[in-house]
Parts: C-alpha cells; structure tokens; sequence
C-alpha cells in the first residue's frame, strides 16, 4: 500500500492566487455591445432612412405626374398637392442665398451624427432620426436638382389652408424639433439622465 502524499503546504496559497487570477481576467473581458445600444441606433437609423426614402418618393411622383403650378384636391378644402420649387427656407425666406441653406443643411446632418455617440434615449433617437432624414431630403434637392449643384430648388407639394407649402422632410423636421423641445422641457437630456433643479444648481 502507498502512502498518501502529504499535503504540500504551498498549494492553497497556488489555488488561491489561481484563483484570483482566473478573477481578475474575467473582470478585464469587455463586455459586448449593449442590446439597448443597438436598438437606439436601429430606431434611429431606420426613422432616418424612411424619412429620406418616403420624402424622395413621393417628390419623384410629384415631379413625374404633376406640371410646375399645378394644384390638384385632396381633401377640400382642407388639403391640396400644389406642385411649387422653393430656392429659399420655409415660407420662402432666403431665397437668394440657397447656397446658405446648403451649408446648414450639412452642417445640421453632421453635428447629428456626431452626437450619436451620447445617444441614450429612445426618443431622442425618435426625434434625431426624424430630424437627419428631413435634413437629408431636403439637402438632396438642393445639391441635384435644377438650376444647379448646390443651388437647387425643393421640391414643395403639401398645401394647407392659411400655411406654408411644403413637403415630407419638412413635416419630419418639424415633427423632431417638437419632440425635442418636449424632451427639453421635461429634463430629459441626449443620453437619457433627468435633469432635476438641484442637478442644475450643482452645475452652477
């Protein structure tokens, strides 16, 4: 019969700072990509691409089945499709300089993206969705269409009584700024903390 070996008194001590070690390393294993990460940025580009898609569409149409000027009734006397290209901003402002809103139409389209880095909210990501399609639709019209690159005119075919003309990117601008100055009254910051009054002070 063979002795059992005694037992080796540094071998706790090896267990124990294997173990340790096994530990530390799961600590420093990143962690993958958060799922609700992922959703924002789904929700964001995919309000984004829509809004860019249905504005382009539903300009082709109007510029294939309708004459510049034409006005045909939707819901009168409600709403009507009143065929119009604008070089200026809304109600027609501007528009002598279309270049101007060329720039910030870009300006606006990277500083969004830019931002996503923050993004932590899903209404944010409702609104900056929204808000990057529109841009997009319209910046579009003013770098392809007529008279010339960078300076072209928008395609506008929306009309409401005692209003503006207008068009889909436009309904999804407005839609975004109303939704952020909502988010904005309720404290409600880009990556999703609740500005309280005593968080405000605390920053003063």
């Amino acid at each position: 019969m063979t002795d059992a070996p005694s037992p080796d008194p540094t071998q706790p001590a090896e267990s124990a700072q294997t173990g340790f070690s096994q530990a530390e390393s799961a600590q420093t294993i990143p962690a993958g990509p958060r799922p609700r990460r992922a959703l924002l940025l789904a929700v964001f580009f995919g309000l984004a691409v829509f809004a860019y898609v249905f504005d382009q569409l539903t300009k082709l149409w109007v510029t294939g089945n309708m004459t510049e000027g034409e006005r045909i009734p939707v819901l009168p006397p409600l709403l009507h499709w009143y065929y119009i290209r604008n070089s200026g901003a809304a109600f027609s402002i501007g528009e002598n300089v279309t270049w101007v809103f060329t720039i910030i139409m870009t300006a606006v389209s990277i500083a969004i993206l830019a931002q996503l880095r923050k993004l932590g909210s899903l209404w944010w990501a409702l609104a900056l969705g929204l808000l990057l399609g529109g841009a997009l639709g319209n910046l579009t019209d003013r770098l392809f269409r007529e008279p010339s690159f960078a300076m072209g005119h928008v395609v506008d075919f929306i009309q409401l009584p005692n209003f503006a003309i207008f068009n889909i990117a436009d309904s999804a601008v407005v839609c975004s700024v109303v939704i952020i100055c909502l988010l904005t009254l309720r404290g409600i910051s880009l990556d999703g903390s609740h500005l309280t009054k005593d968080t405000v002070k605390h920053d003063s």
